[in-house]
């Protein structure tokens, strides 16, 4: 039975008809309104329970429990996700692990966030005798302020939306919206409270080039090995080769009066300038003078802004006045 049921089921199924190009954008171009819509109304409904949400967030010593079922529950993990990388310690819960064992990681001085649309989730309304009891601050974020949900929170956001972008109305999709706008703000609002600082953001984020650029040293980043150098003397094949070998595109030049810095730009521009004589040249002849040096205690984000600034790829990298390394960007 359960097999022809499918089957009149799928034969019920209109075959796809081809839609010109102007239905699709007329779709699209709906879908953007609806949500956008969805979440303008969102700072209409804020209220005082939003104060009293954010205020018991930045007075806990405990996490953000996030916890959502379904779409919810993918929300949820993007929300949790974003609170934890801005400062807010936060993890998500799925509501089925956590009623089956999972509840033994909230501590009472944690904060319980519950995503439902409907406010009548049954995974989450199971755990909420368990929170009560573990004394944890609740926050709904549902669409129905009355709901089970919203009768046991300590704090409701409003997430409810006029319809759903799906046409029959079944898929979340404005509501997902509208929660996801609302976790950001929480987030952001947070880091203002907080004053979040970019190196701030770079400690929870060292892999990333933001976190290169505020946490990392010099030192930590510069080529400190087989370094393309080579004396002012140097005749220009000498100082081809010593690029060349080198593979960083430049050769630092050595002289009595001090340093300098050739790069394979500058053997281009030779040719271009010279011709055959340019094999009469040099390593004194064409390189760049007082070159642009920084020190293996600095920061990258000073090292890049120093290359930046001055529109070079690399930096020649001092300690206590001696060559260690070449910072490329």
């Amino acid at each position: 039975m359960e097999y022809k049921y499918l089957i009149g089921t799928i034969r019920s199924i209109k075959p796809y008809r081809l839609i010109i190009s102007m239905d699709l954008l007329n779709t699209a171009r709906d879908v953007f309104k609806i949500e956008a819509q969805a979440i303008l109304h969102l700072a209409e409904k804020l209220d005082s329970d939003y104060n009293k949400a954010i205020n018991a967030i930045l007075k806990a010593k405990g996490r953000v429990v996030v916890c959502g079922m379904g779409k919810s529950g993918l929300i949820g993990k993007k929300i949790a996700a974003t609170l934890a990388s801005t400062g807010t310690p936060s993890f998500f819960m799925h509501p089925s692990e956590a009623f089956h064992g999972d509840l033994g990681m909230v501590t009472s001085d944690d904060i319980f966030m519950a995503i439902s649309n409907s406010g009548e989730t049954e995974e989450l309304l199971k755990l909420m005798p368990f929170l009560t009891d573990n004394q944890n601050y609740v926050i709904a974020l549902t669409g129905n302020k009355t709901s089970s949900l919203g009768r046991v929170a300590n704090a409701i956001l409003d997430i409810s939306v006029e319809q759903e972008a799906c046409p029959l109305q079944l898929a979340p999709t404005a509501s997902t919206t509208a929660t996801l706008a609302m976790g950001d703000a929480i987030a952001v609002t947070l880091m203002h409270a907080k004053d979040f600082q970019p190196e701030h953001f770079a400690r929870f984020h060292p892999g990333g080039n933001l976190g290169r650029r505020l946490l990392a040293t010099v030192k930590d980043e510069m080529i400190r090995d087989n370094l393309p150098m080579i004396k002012a003397s140097a005749s220009f094949a000498e100082l081809v080769d010593c690029i060349s070998s080198g593979q960083l595109g430049l050769a630092v030049v050595q002289s009595e009066e001090g340093i300098g810095i050739t790069t394979d730009g500058d053997i281009r521009r030779a040719f271009t300038r010279y011709n055959k004589e340019v094999f009469d040249l040099t390593a004194a002849d064409l390189m760049s003078a007082s070159p642009k040096t920084i020190s293996a205690d600095a920061r990258m984000s000073d090292a890049f802004a120093l290359m930046e600034k001055n529109q070079i790829t690399a930096l020649i990298v001092l300690e206590q006045d001696n060559i260690v390394g070449i910072l490329k960007k």
